[in-house]
């Protein structure tokens, strides 16, 4: 498979964005590994090597095949060559650039007696409630403005950005260093197959690093993994990430968000990340029309 622009990432040129990269593994292992009956409850990709804009492929097998359970993993591979194939021979000049482990579980009633749950009331992510034409992939985000961004724009006459009640697609409004949130749309991983309800929500969940990783200066941290958690899965072409947690020390962040679609929660992403200052991202200096609009 060769990489379109589409999945090219900010980082550094010629490289591929983190989306893409789970996209793709998402939709090889459910294609090779999945069956009837069971549905994936958890991906975990380990991104140990940056993937590069050159022929990709994937390489999986099962490690476990039971009655209530099956585990897959499968490796996406990348090589200089144009004569590659998703083969079990591995070329001389081919590079494993991640690593994903999949656990499908048989679907079935659940038990017995009741549990706590998070209350309605407890939610803050809200959807966005002004329509949005099918011709307008344009991701939509929100943030919590701290209070003391708020006070410093107030002495100042300006903003520091939006609040949960103000969805927008201009991603410099809301670099400040409150809880963020995302409503997107996420593209299939292959062009011209569609993405199945797993693949929308892997590619939307790898949206954890940028919800929780992203401060009043840009995004500096860069996530080295992704684990996607899932009750079920979720329903429609839109999907929301929202913050739930931010831990960091010592140039290493953990961070925890909640999956949405428009019924409510149905999943969780976590990330762990590395600094990666020296590359930081900063949002309010750059424009992403163009990419959404080929896409």
């Amino acid at each position: 498979m060769t990489p379109t622009s589409y999945a090219l990432s900010l980082w550094a040129p010629g490289t591929l964005n983190g989306p893409a990269v789970c996209a793709l593994a998402a939709h090889r292992v459910e294609q090779q590994f999945g069956e009837d009956g069971f549905r994936p409850a958890r991906l975990t990709i380990d991104m140990f090597k940056v993937a590069r804009e050159v022929p990709t492929f994937t390489r999986g097998r099962l490690v476990r095949a039971g009655r209530r359970i099956r585990v897959a993993e499968l490796d996406v591979v990348q090589s200089e060559s144009p004569n590659i194939s998703d083969s079990d021979t591995a070329g001389a000049d081919e590079v494993v650039v991640a690593r994903a482990t999949t656990v499908f579980l048989r679907t079935s009633a659940n038990p017995p007696g009741t549990r706590w749950q998070r209350p309605d009331e407890a939610v803050t992510f809200r959807p966005p409630t002004d329509p949005i034409p099918d011709t307008d992939l344009m991701s939509r985000f929100s943030s919590d403005a701290p209070d003391r961004d708020a006070a410093d724009a107030s002495e100042s006459g300006g903003t520091t950005g939006a609040s949960n009640s103000a969805w927008n697609t201009d991603m410099g409004a809301h670099q400040n260093g409150g809880r963020k949130r995302l409503w997107s749309h996420p593209l299939p991983a292959i062009d011209g197959e569609p993405a199945t309800s797993f693949v929308k929500a892997v590619t939307a969940a790898e949206s954890t690093s940028l919800v929780t990783n992203w401060g009043s200066s840009g995004i500096g941290f860069i996530n080295c993994d992704l684990s996607v958690e899932l009750a079920r899965l979720p329903q429609g072409d839109w999907m929301g990430v929202e913050a739930d947690s931010h831990l960091e020390s010592d140039g290493i962040s953990i961070g925890t968000a909640g999956l949405f679609d428009s019924h409510g929660m149905f999943g969780m992403g976590i990330v762990t990340a590395v600094n990666n200052a020296a590359a930081e991202i900063d949002f309010t200096s750059i424009d992403l029309t163009d990419r959404y609009r080929e896409a």
